[in-house]
């Protein structure tokens, strides 16, 4: 009984042994590659619990979900000669699980070190090479992400389809010092020009508004009395009517006329030559007027 217990003892650890090298796990977002002797082989598993031949056959997870790749303290040389260095650049990448197996063997299941952080150091040195320090550090450096994802794309669309780049961010670079200070410097001064030619049109613009806000209250004060003018001609056509023009004209003359009392009246309307035709009735005319306004005699009784 005791060998009989001994080797069942040792048949359950060994087994136990061998179930624990070949029994493995896959994590979600993720495929298993298997190699045999250190050869690919074609076969790829899902998440989950998988077996594999022990000791004979390994297995790498690969993941096929969004990843951020950070290629640090990349060196670059600019086309005037100042070293540069871009202390961190982040690769947003997603693979393919259809690709996972002709990627693995082309490239390792280490693969992004030479489709991703070789191309980097790669792309940068190549934008480096043919721009100044002025333009990378300062004018097209807003540009670098785009160029650089886009020149990644480009060479893996050709020799790792599958792959595919979602997004790149590039840090500033680390220039030498005293450059760095003479830029600060520069943009110091930029700063103080740009607020004052705020300010400046700040200036204009109130001036600009007080000159239209003018115009606007003489605008709109000449066309009051345009209105009101336009409104006493209307009101003076409806008032001018024929009867009410004879009316005006009747005031007129009664407002002209001139009463005369008094003895002298008839010598008022004669001057000069009184033997003609005209002159005669002139002095006729005279004499009715005295006859008219001759006051009354006074009859006195003895």
């Amino acid at each position: 009984m005791s060998s009989n217990a001994a080797a069942i003892t040792v048949a359950v650890a060994l087994f136990s042994f061998l179930v624990n090298f070949s029994l493995h796990k896959l994590e979600e977002g993720h495929v298993g590659v298997y190699y045999r002797g250190g050869a690919l082989l074609s076969n790829t598993s899902q998440p989950g619990f998988h077996m594999m031949i022990p000791f004979i056959t390994s297995f790498r997870s690969v993941q096929v979900t969004l990843q951020t790749d950070e290629v640090k303290n990349v060196p670059c040389g600019t086309s005037g000669g100042v070293m540069i260095y871009f202390d961190r650049i982040e690769v947003v990448n997603i693979l393919s699980p259809s690709s996972v197996y002709d990627i693995v063997k082309n490239y390792t299941a280490d693969y992004d070190k030479t489709l991703i952080f070789n191309k980097v150091h790669h792309e940068l040195n190549q934008f480096c090479s043919v721009h100044s320090l002025q333009e990378v550090y300062i004018d097209l450096f807003d540009q670098i992400d785009e160029n650089l994802k886009t020149a990644l794309q480009r060479d893996l669309n050709e020799m790792a389809p599958g792959l595919y780049i979602q997004a790149v961010r590039v840090t500033k670079p680390k220039i030498p010092e005293t450059i760095r200070k003479n830029y600060e410097l520069m943009e110091g001064e930029k700063t103080k020009l740009l607020i004052s030619e705020q300010h400046q049109k700040l200036v204009e613009k109130d001036a600009e508004t007080d000159h239209e806000m003018h115009i606007a209250r003489q605008k709109s004060r000449s066309d009051a009395e345009f209105y009101q003018l336009q409104k006493q001609a209307e009101a003076n056509k409806l008032l001018l009517t024929p009867e009410y023009l004879q009316l005006i004209k009747y005031k007129s003359v009664t407002a002209n006329s001139k009463i005369y009392f008094g003895p002298d009246i008839p010598n008022m309307f004669v001057h000069g030559d009184t033997s003609g035709p005209a002159q005669s009735s002139v002095a006729e005319s005279a004499a009715a007027v005295q006859e008219i306004v001759k006051p009354p005699e006074v009859s006195t009784s003895s």
